[in-house]
């Protein structure tokens, strides 16, 4: 990235609402073994070149600093516990040099089961970690087999447990919906174990199969089949309806947590925030710019090597695609969109422009406005892309 990246750029809604510390999202791409499922920027384990990576990823973040205030850092990946400990606090000290961490600052390590022991996540607690997302996906041992996981289900449960041995008080699992041959008994059963854990955060996604992706083959393979699309609207309903008898709260689509555990990192991007993206593949939005860096590991390497910058593919979001961005990412929110924030940042009023197209939803009972909010019902979150074709 160009060091102009970080200058403010005129817009029509300057000035009007003062910024929002920024996020930074770190991009781990390594990993043990490849998911079947997975379409992410990853590739398997090399130590030299993780070495190398880390330096380079290290160097991004000091060049890139610019003294901007900001409150959560998160490692994704990949699988970024791979990293070691020490690794991974040279980084959080690399952040803290290039940006005005505040005192509460969030930090997130995503993390898969099989490379966690109680003494290794101690010392990524004293490197700086805070809150950790686990990557468990089902407590069911042959879905878990299906997806190219390396975990079984006791690991992921044991995995957790030395988590909390090791201090930490700030968890999220992860599980996945419409796996091949599941059931909606399968998931509900995952669901129970789930809330028997207790973490602070759960995220719960509905299987993407990409073309590319092994699962695909697998599936077509093996006769393996997903779920009709009712019985996994029914996984999803009766999942979360669980999740609320349990005492957690839904805050978006896919998330819920505990009282004051929602993940301040993800909110960013749902309520309209910026954040900064470092190493391969990272995406990153600030001051109307949006960018996507090299999704090539060795490349990124040589880039930063140059002192080149590594954004291939970066451009200046209009007012109307900021506006949009906008209204698409909040409606994901439980709290759904604040349409006078809306008006009062974009100048545009939501209900005249868009009511004519938005009513059929209002009137199914699927969307609801109501004291200057337009939010989506959990029945309605089934077809939040339908709703938000009408913004395009």
């Amino acid at each position: 990235m160009c060091s102009e990246s970080s200058r403010p750029v005129s817009s029509p809604d300057a000035g009007v609402l003062p910024p929002s510390p920024l996020g930074l999202y770190l991009h781990i791409p390594f990993c043990s073994a490849i998911c079947h499922y997975c379409n992410f920027n990853r590739g398997l384990l090399d130590e030299a070149l993780k070495r190398r990576y880390v330096d380079a990823l290290e160097r991004e973040i000091l060049r890139e600093g610019d003294g901007a205030a900001a409150d959560t850092i998160y490692f994704g990946g990949g699988t970024p516990s791979l990293l070691e400990p020490d690794e991974i606090a040279r980084l959080i000290r690399a952040c803290a040099r290039a940006y005005r961490l505040t005192a509460d600052t969030e930090v997130t390590l995503e993390v898969n089961p099989e490379t966690v022991d109680v003494e290794r996540m101690r010392k990524f607690r004293d490197a700086g970690i805070n809150r950790l997302s686990i990557g468990v996906q089902s407590f069911r041992d042959e879905e878990l087999r299906r997806l190219g996981r390396v975990h079984d289900a006791a690991r992921a449960a044991r995995a957790y447990e030395d988590c909390r041995r090791a201090g930490f008080d700030n968890i999220s699992l992860d599980l996945m919906m419409w796996l091949p041959q599941q059931t909606v008994a399968d998931w509900l059963t995952s669901i129970d174990r789930l809330i028997a854990l207790a973490p602070d955060h759960a995220s719960l996604y509905l299987l993407e199969l990409y073309p590319n992706a092994p699962l695909k083959d697998d599936m077509a393979r093996s006769q393996w089949s997903q779920a009709a699309e009712d019985d996994a609207a029914d996984m999803y309903l009766e999942g979360f309806s669980r999740l609320d008898d349990a005492g957690y709260r839904q805050y978006e689509i896919s998330n819920v947590c505990r009282p004051g555990r929602a993940s301040r990192h993800n909110l960013k991007y749902w309520q309209d925030g910026e954040w900064m993206a470092f190493g391969c593949g990272a995406h990153g939005t600030r001051n109307g710019r949006r960018w996507k860096n090299d999704t090539s590991t060795a490349d990124y390497v040589h880039r930063i090597d140059a002192g080149a910058s590594v954004a291939v593919d970066e451009r200046m979001l209009d007012h109307e695609e900021r506006m949009q961005d906008a209204l698409f990412m909040g409606l994901r929110l439980t709290e759904g969109v604040d349409v006078d924030r809306v008006r009062r940042k974009f100048g545009v009023n939501v209900s005249d422009r868009y009511g004519r197209g938005l009513q059929p939803f209002l009137d199914a009972g699927i969307l609801v406005a109501d004291a200057g909010v337009l939010r989506l019902t959990r029945q309605g979150m089934l077809l939040a892309n339908e709703v938000c074709r009408v913004f395009v």
